[in-house]
């Protein structure tokens, strides 16, 4: 290459170490410039009554826009957008050549949605832009939510609704500064290969308020996630691609070893999951109200009627998913030579789009397993569920996705182990792993499910990401 081209090349840095040390002084700023953090609960609870919020559960007979198409018997809206609910026929073998075969309903939605974080400096220290969102399916109806939060179908106006608020931000990024862009899963048993683009735009423009939202600190946002039901599942995983230095340099495994533990993991194991008609899932009883497992587990398929006045659309009816008890996610933790580690498993869920992601250690609704004796019963389940209030470092209960899920939540926790209860040679499936090394796997898509993108936001929140 001649000389003068490569005088007249403008190159740059390829991180730009300034957003790590930027994002560092968010973190430490337990105070912003625009609410104080204890008056958080207080702003979201008179947003919660400026609006006139309602949510009832209805017959599959009164849903407007949806049917259970004939053939099929799959539940479809009339414009073939937004999402339908349809089956799923799911074969795992592992590497020990144990089979395993289940049919389930299972939620499709192709299209890919935006959650966008918009980030802007305040005398010296970046806030992020929440918003007070009405989402169905919470148990408390309106809780934390990303600046954008919006399917395909919402921010293109097939609801033939309002515009969403901020969303030039996040369809053209490059007019700001971009700090995470990453595709990620959503729930791998509930939905079929779903992701959605996880984004952090950082602007110097002017942005117009709007009493719906409110600029908050990394600092706010941890205090925040120590509550239950405040942050919700979209904020966290956006939240999981903040960007941190790690503090340590130091792991148990290298970070070639463990990317290639978990693509041996990948490997090992062979799934088949083909969506099949929601009318041939055998196991799960139709009624005039609820889809649901014929032995009560797991969760049902319901219907809602919605009202929400400060939401692109003011009144729908929608189907969602409702499980039939809270489950539990939870990281192992221990330090190994004083640096912090987290036992990770490699999980396989049918609507993956890769057959494994890493998830928390734990991650069940125990109500499933109690009928199983203790040798049959998930490892660590029982460590987890019977933890010394002692042992327990972080706790909180978060709702799931509450756009379609219904009642959705978890009991969130960072659990510390000795070498009795979580070895240093785990079981198969399962490895030792730093925050800061879920960090660097976290800005890549399909690496960690949205549980552990959940629980390393709670690890920020722990200040053991930096």
């Amino acid at each position: 290459m001649p000389a003068t081209t490569l005088a007249h090349t403008a190159l740059r840095p390829r991180q730009e170490t300034s957003v790590v040390e930027r994002f560092a002084r968010s973190a430490a700023a337990s105070e912003g410039v625009a609410i104080r953090t204890a008056d958080v609960p207080a702003w979201l609870a008179e947003r919660r009554r400026a609006h006139d919020f309602r949510v009832d559960r209805i017959p599959f007979t009164e849903l407007r826009g949806w049917d259970f198409a004939p053939g099929t018997g799959n539940l479809v809206h009339s414009s073939g957008r937004f999402f339908s609910v349809e089956g799923l026929d799911a074969t795992v073998t592992g590497d020990d050549g144990r089979r395993h075969h289940w049919r389930q309903p299972i939620i499709r939605q192709p299209e890919v949605g935006i959650l966008g974080l918009l980030v802007k400096e305040f005398d010296g220290v970046p806030h992020f832009l929440m918003q007070a969102k009405m989402e169905p399916g919470n148990p408390n109806l309106l809780q934390l939510s990303p600046t954008v939060q919006a399917t395909r179908s919402n921010y293109t106006g097939a609801h033939k609704g309002a515009p969403v608020r901020y969303i030039d931000h996040f369809v053209r990024p490059e007019a700001g500064r971009i700090v995470a862009d990453v595709l990620q899963s959503e729930h791998g048993s509930w939905f079929y290969r779903k992701s959605n683009r996880n984004m952090i735009v950082e602007t110097t423009a002017e942005v117009a308020p709007h009493d719906d939202f409110r600029w908050l600190t990394l600092g706010q946002l941890g205090q925040l996630l120590h509550l239950d039901d405040v942050v919700n599942m979209d904020t966290r995983t956006v939240l999981s691609a903040v960007p941190y230095a790690d503090p340590h340099g130091r792991a148990r495994l290298r970070d070639a070893e463990l990317l290639s533990w978990f693509t041996g993991r990948r490997s090992r194991h062979t799934v088949s999951a083909e969506r099949v008609p929601l009318a041939d899932v055998t196991g799960w009883t139709h009624g005039e109200e609820a889809i649901e497992h014929d032995e009560g587990r797991y969760f049902k398929v319901v219907a809602v009627s919605v009202r929400a006045a400060n939401r692109e659309v003011s009144g729908w009816t929608q189907p969602l998913f409702e499980p039939v008890q809270n489950g539990i996610a939870a990281f192992v933790m221990r330090h190994l030579d004083g640096v912090p580690h987290v036992l990770v498993h490699a999980r396989v869920e049918g609507g993956f789009l890769d057959t494994v992601e890493l998830g928390p250690t734990v991650q069940y609704t125990p109500a499933n397993y109690a009928h199983l004796p203790p040798e049959e019963r998930p490892p660590f389940l029982d460590y987890v569920c019977t933890a010394a209030p002692e042992r327990i470092r972080y706790e909180a209960v978060h709702s799931e996705e509450g756009g379609r899920f219904l009642n959705a939540g978890s009991r969130y926790l960072v659990v510390e182990a000795d070498e009795s209860q979580a070895p240093l040679d785990p079981p198969p499936g399962y490895q030792w792993a730093t925050p800061g090394q879920l960090t660097s796997l976290v800005r890549h898509g399909h690496y960690l499910n949205v549980q552990a993108r959940t629980l390393l936001a709670c690890l920020g929140a722990m200040g053991l990401t930096s």
